[in-house]
């Protein structure tokens, strides 16, 4: 894949049988205070339902082995990042997420897909990996997750083959940049512009994208969290309504999935998902 919003024709995910919440991050943390109750058979039909959507679109679904000892494996964007060439196994921060990077080695051996490199300097998750278009990567680093050693280990292979990189700071209270931009379509981009630095929405602005404004409240409640389809379709999940009526008043065809027992637990449609393959850019 060589951007967020080819037609997407693979994706990884994980079964959440092993999901639980713990105090993550800023979101789970609020989560647990506010008293809410996780109902595990809730969690997993509603993971149901988001595979059936992805099915019905003509997208192939792939799973990670999942590790009881992993309880937030499900979320499987975090522990590898696409690329042209090939995947590239990440490095979680947290000690509970510390292993589900061996755990996406093994798929992408065991599928015999190319591995192109494996993070060794520091931390990175795929949450704050995007491929903005194609020559265009944008990494967030807000240290507690992604820290700047990881961010330029991964900045520096892209950069040999040619790529402008971007790396970009943010409050670590959001977790990954993917809580607060979202790539959904050529040239459409969804940013809680109250958050992110005003250089990242010049950056999209300059580069011809329409920017869809996400209030900054909504960033907790994973309102930005969506994930492309491509042709112009988008899967996202039910709480976001600001994004989803602003994505179909420019045209686009929104999938909408219930993922409640997900985004109180840190991660929405995007964290849910690696995309392996997507259709190449005519560019």
């Amino acid at each position: 894949m060589d951007s967020e919003y080819g037609v997407l024709h693979d994706v990884l995910l994980c079964s959440p049988d092993n999901f639980r919440w713990l105090p993550t991050s800023s979101i789970t943390e609020q989560t647990l205070a506010d008293g809410h109750v996780f109902d595990p058979g809730l969690a997993r039909r509603q993971h149901e339902e988001m595979v059936r959507c992805y099915e019905e679109q003509g997208v192939r679904c792939h799973f990670l082995a999942a590790d009881p000892a992993l309880p937030y494996q499900v979320f499987s964007r975090d522990s590898s990042a696409a690329t042209p060439s090939g995947a590239v196994s990440l490095q979680p921060q947290q000690p509970w997420r510390r292993g589900e990077q061996v755990m996406a080695a093994n798929f992408y051996r065991d599928a015999g897909l190319p591995l192109r490199a494996e993070i060794t300097a520091g931390s990175i998750e795929g949450g704050d990996v995007m491929i903005v278009e194609p020559g265009c990567l944008l990494i967030g680093c807000c240290e507690s997750r992604t820290t700047e050693a990881g961010a330029r280990q991964l900045a520096g292979w892209f950069e040999e083959e040619g790529w402008e990189v971007r790396i970009e700071p943010f409050p670590a209270r959001y977790v990954h940049i993917d809580v607060l931009t979202a790539v959904l379509a050529e040239k459409v981009a969804a940013l809680c512009t109250e958050v992110v630095s005003a250089g990242l929405v010049a950056w999209f602005k300059g580069k011809g994208f329409e920017v869809i404004e996400v209030p900054e409240e909504e960033a907790f409640t994973l309102g930005v969290n969506a994930i492309a389809l491509g042709a112009e379709r988008v899967l996202s999940a039910t709480g976001a309504a600001s994004l989803n009526g602003a994505l179909r008043a420019t045209g686009l065809t929104v999938f909408e999935v219930d993922l409640s027992m997900f985004t109180l637990g840190g991660g929405g449609p995007h964290c849910l998902a690696q995309a392996l393959r997507r259709e190449r850019s005519a560019r």
